[in-house]
């Protein structure tokens, strides 16, 4: 049993050098990640595809990435970041590089706390945590004021200045996991006082999933269509237990397609091998890891020759589109597969939660 295991990784770890090459392609000599070598860069994606490199043993390339987020954090502890969704297409195929605009993105932000608790849990150097404490005291700093009375959170200083403000779910429990990260890391360092905040601006926070839940998109978009309103709260502890598990089973029709994957909005005939991943990534955490081990290999379907993840695939076209493998998709493979991995450093940082 045990070579067997030793085998499956050992392929498993085979099958994701050509993400890890694609990320190592795409980062810049200034250490930044952006989703294509031609553009789009944001702090979030950044962070994701900086752990994925972390799992992969390429330490030096991680450095340059944290290196190069510490450096280009704003006074106010911030980051300006290309907002991708907004990215339209320049054809049927391809999307364009540029956004709609830039914003200082809360929930992107807030991750430079995770993928810190990660790197600790990788090195487990506490002189490196003293390093990057400066940076993600200012993070949380910048988000913390952005939460309301209701304990929810806008979603950027754009919003709640110019408006129309909002709170989103799935990027609100994200945060929760930031908060939660850096809490550990505060706890670590002995930062008291900091420690007592985060953990306060979690209860807030859980009051408002809890008691609140018209905060979160006041806009009347309908967001939970999307696939990650629906598995981030089960993916991160905003919700846990059986009310974690009644949820991703409820929705679960919704949004899987067999043998393809998460669709990345309900009633799109779209699977996207990110989501899919984070999929992955909530399920390990609720202890379906048979599940989400088939999840897993279903997307090694959506490769190119090379072997690296195209975005998604339009199922009804039966093509892949579009035609773009970002940074991001590449990294959320990386994390899926260490999520299930027994005995990683790195494995609880994305599925356990306090």
């Amino acid at each position: 049993m045990l070579l067997a295991s030793l085998v499956r990784q050992t392929q498993e770890d085979d099958r994701l050098l050509a993400p890890l090459a694609l990320i190592l392609e795409i980062q810049r000599q200034d250490g930044s990640i952006p989703w294509f070598a031609d553009g789009i860069w944001d702090a979030w994606n950044h962070v994701e595809c900086a752990m994925a490199l972390e799992v992969m043993g390429e330490k030096s390339a991680a450095d340059s990435a944290f290196h190069y987020l510490r450096n280009s954090q704003k006074p106010d502890g911030s980051w300006c970041g290309d907002y991708g969704n907004t990215a339209p297409m320049v054809d049927d195929l391809y999307m364009s590089r540029e956004t709609a605009g830039r914003f200082h993105d809360t929930n992107f932000v807030a991750y430079c706390t995770t993928g810190i608790w990660h790197r600790y849990a990788s090195r487990t150097d506490k002189r490196d945590l003293i390093q990057f404490w400066p940076m993600v005291r200012a993070a949380m700093a910048f988000v913390l004021s952005h939460q309301s009375a209701f304990g929810d959170i806008a979603w950027s200083s754009e919003a709640v200045n110019f408006g129309p403000d909002d709170s989103l779910r799935a990027g609100n429990a994200s945060i929760r996991k930031s908060l939660e990260c850096a809490c550990r890391i505060a706890w670590t360092l002995d930062q008291q006082t900091e420690y007592q905040k985060y953990k306060a601006a979690i209860r807030k926070l859980d009051s408002a999933f809890a008691f609140h839940p018209d905060r979160f998109d006041r806009q009347g978009k309908n967001r939970l269509n999307y696939a990650m309103d629906w598995y981030y709260p089960a993916m991160t502890g905003a919700m846990k237990g059986h009310d974690a598990t009644i949820q991703i089973r409820e929705h679960w029709e919704r949004f899987v397609v067999r043998d393809l994957g998460c669709r990345c909005v309900s009633d799109e005939p779209w699977v996207t091998v990110a989501e899919s991943a984070e999929l992955v990534i909530a399920l390990a955490g609720l202890g379906a890891r048979d599940i989400a081990r088939n999840l897993l290999d279903m997307q090694f379907s959506h490769c190119d020759a090379e072997g690296r993840f195209w975005m998604g695939y339009q199922f009804e076209q039966e093509i892949f589109w579009p035609m773009e493998r970002p940074s991001w998709t590449q990294a959320a493979v990386i994390l899926a597969t260490d999520a299930l991995k027994r005995g990683s450093p790195t494995e609880s940082v994305l599925v356990q939660h306090s």
